[in-house]
Parts: structure tokens; sequence; C-alpha cells
């Protein structure tokens, strides 16, 4: 009984520093969003009872000043499986500095004026978050990072769950199979089934806040979770062990929690984003992400310290919903 007082005292000591991490300046993060089955509709059909009617793929009478909505399917983030929604819709523009008949004269070559959204859910449908803002097709990048981006010129003005309040930019990368272009008398009930093009958006996010593992005085809450006692130079790591960090910044969990509400221990509120841990760079198993209780921004991680991992100082960073946090060194014997 002593021992688990103890514990939880020395865990209440980690959590009441998280603070310390979350001061922290934020750094940008950028997500590699691949999509499929993209199929562009265009709003051709003059006769109004026509829309989403026809079950073949009808190609499309697209022109300067008519409005589409692309539609997509996510199915990876950072390379990671995922699912998904991408949801642009826009004005065609065709500006250039030299236009042929039907299209609009401008000193930028630009496609189309357009809004996107990224509605982003784990491989088992989890939902994560959504991505959204407003920009221009199309044309050259804007200048700084990422350069990875080779188009369009979009920022990023807000987003939902883990992206609550992030901003950035969202650029393309040129060179994958066109987009399906279609009119908006095709049923989009067999979108997936007639097929479209693969696209890769490039989202260059700073996020509202990021993953960070709470500091102490005497280092990174990280203990052991046998006995809850701290990971010092004195006590290390070991291969194949199992260790439990202290953070804040985890965003959403399930059940969530209102405002202002701190979180529970019965039930446990697991992070509902994707969350990893790597040792070294490598991946550690992750067993168990959740709120820390009467908390309102602590998070407890267990992870299994890799069992190949290299003796000596060891690096660990969190990251969440593909945002990394700052990583922090342990000692592994």
């Amino acid at each position: 009984m002593w021992r688990r007082k103890q514990c939880m005292a020395t865990i209440a000591l980690y959590m009441a520093c998280c603070g310390i991490a979350s001061g922290q300046a934020t750094d940008a993060t950028v997500l590699e969003v691949e999509i499929r089955n993209g199929v562009n509709y265009w709003d051709d059909a003059t006769d109004r009872a026509l829309l989403a009617t026809s079950a073949g793929m009808v190609r499309p009478a697209g022109r300067t000043f008519m409005r589409w909505i692309y539609i997509g399917d996510i199915v990876e983030v950072n390379g990671k499986p995922a699912k998904g929604l991408a949801v642009f819709q826009g004005t065609q523009l065709s500006l250039t500095p030299t236009p042929r008949a039907g299209q609009t004269v401008a000193d930028v070559a630009r496609a189309a004026l357009s809004e996107f959204r990224f509605e982003i859910q784990q491989a088992d449908g989890t939902p994560v978050g959504s991505i959204m803002g407003f920009g221009i097709n199309g044309g050259a990048p804007p200048p700084g990072p990422p350069r990875a981006g080779s188009a369009n010129n979009n920022a990023i003005i807000g987003g939902t769950g883990a992206f609550l309040g992030a901003r950035g930019q969202h650029l393309a990368v040129t060179g994958a199979p066109a987009t399906r272009q279609a009119s908006m008398a095709e049923d989009p009930a067999n979108r997936r089934a007639h097929g479209g093009g693969n696209f890769r958006a490039i989202l260059y996010v700073i996020p509202l806040w990021k993953p960070e593992v709470a500091m102490t005085r005497d280092g990174p809450a990280v203990v052991h979770s046998n006995d809850f006692t701290p990971v010092t130079t004195s006590k290390p790591a070991r291969r194949g062990e199992i260790l439990s960090l202290f953070a804040t910044g985890l965003g959403p969990t399930r059940p969530g929690v209102e405002l202002g509400t701190p979180f529970t221990g019965d039930p446990l509120h697991v992070v509902n984003s994707p969350v990893e841990v790597t040792v070294n760079g490598s991946p550690a198993e992750v067993l168990a992400a959740t709120g820390y209780p009467d908390s309102m921004d602590g998070y407890q991680v267990n992870f299994r310290i890799p069992p190949d991992a290299t003796r000596g100082q060891a690096k660990i960073q969190l990251t969440v919903a593909w945002i990394r946090g700052t990583a922090v060194n342990i000692q592994v014997e």
C-alpha cells in the first residue's frame, strides 16, 4: 500500500510539471496524404433533374467559369494506412499570361479558385480530425517549404479534432495519374467502381499544440512501469522493458470530456489519434495511450523499449496524429 501511494505521488509530481513542455515553441509538420479514386465532377447539367442519375461514366463539358467538385478517398498519411475523404470545390478560371480563346488573361498561371477539406481517419475508421482551407489550384507552389510540393497555392485556415486551430499551406505533387473528369450527371455512387485518378497532397501544418513529454527537474517524465520509479542514469531502462511516459498535447480521447473537465480513471479516456513512439528512430510497441486521471492535458503512454535497442543514451520521440514532438533522452542498459 505504501508503495502504491508513493507511486501515485510520483506520477502526480510529473503531471504537475506538464506545463513546462507545453510552453515550448510550436514547429510545423508535413503530412503527405495519398488519395485514390479521385473524380472531378463538373456542374454542366443544365437540367438539374439529371444530377447524379447516370449509372455510366459521363464526360464533362468543363470550361472557364464553371463550378466543379472533386471527391477522393484518403488511403495513406505519411506512408501509414489511413482512411478518410478529400473534397475540393471551386470555380475554373484558366488563368495564364498567354491565353487561348476561352481562357483568362493574367500575370500568373493558375487553374481555379478552390476550397478544400481533408477528413482523416485511422485505418480502422476511427476519426482523427479535419484540415480545411482555400486558395488557388494549379501553377507553381508558393515560396518556402516544403520542397516536396510542386503545385497549388492554398492556405490552411483551420481544422477539427486533432488538428483544431491548425494553420499552414496545402500543396500538391504533380506527375500522378490525371484526375478523372466527369459530368455531375454521373451517379457518384459508382465513383469507386468506375475508378479515378491518384493524387498526393502535401499539408504543411502548423498545429495549435503538439505532443510533448513532460519534463521534471531530474529529466524527462519517463518511469519503469513495474514500480513507477524514474528512469535515470543510476536506474536505466532495460531493453525489452515496458516504460510509461507522461506528456501533454495528445488531443481528443474516446470517450471525450467537456471543456474544463478532467479525465477520469473509470472509464479510461483513450487517445483518439494514432500514437507512435520511436527509440533512436526505431518504432517501439505502444501498449496504451490514455488521459491521466484528474488532469485536463496530461496523458500516460505505455511503450516497450525494442529488444535490440542500442545501450547507452537513447532518443525517445512521441508522435500523435502524425505530428512529432520534441525528442528527449533516457538511459538504456
